[in-house]
């Protein structure tokens, strides 16, 4: 039996999902899209994408609304505005969904099928 198999999971899967739980530097100086307008300030990259005022126009542009106003992710997964298209992507860490719109519930431990698990899926 080999004794290292047991060991290299875990550390497999702590090395795969600590980039997702990164610290936000809340410092960051940028401004978001929000409302159909550019808003400057201070926070986290995930929240003040672009880097100044005119970043954030050239991406605005064109656009008629904020896209996460409408609420595009389901099961409380949380809307973060993107520059690419479609101009939003959703986080479903801790819903118990996955998908681009938190749409797919995950499947349980016990099941038999040998599909790939999620990392939004992964509970620790």
């Amino acid at each position: 039996m080999d004794y290292a198999t047991p060991m290299i999971l875990p550390l497999l899967l702590i090395t795969t999902i600590i980039p997702v739980f990164e610290s936000c530097d809340q410092s960051r100086q940028g401004c978001r899209i929000q409302e159909g307008q550019c808003l400057c300030g201070k926070g986290c990259y995930s929240e003040y994408r672009y880097s100044n005022y005119e970043e954030c126009y050239k991406a605005l542009k064109g656009r008629r609304f904020d896209f996460c106003a409408q609420g595009p992710c389901n099961h409380n997964g949380v809307c973060v505005q993107t520059s690419q298209e479609p101009g939003y992507k959703c986080r479903c860490a801790g819903t118990g969904y996955y998908g681009a719109r938190c749409e797919t519930k995950c499947y349980g431990q016990n099941t038999t099928t040998k599909q790939e698990v999620p990392f939004e899926c992964i509970v620790i």
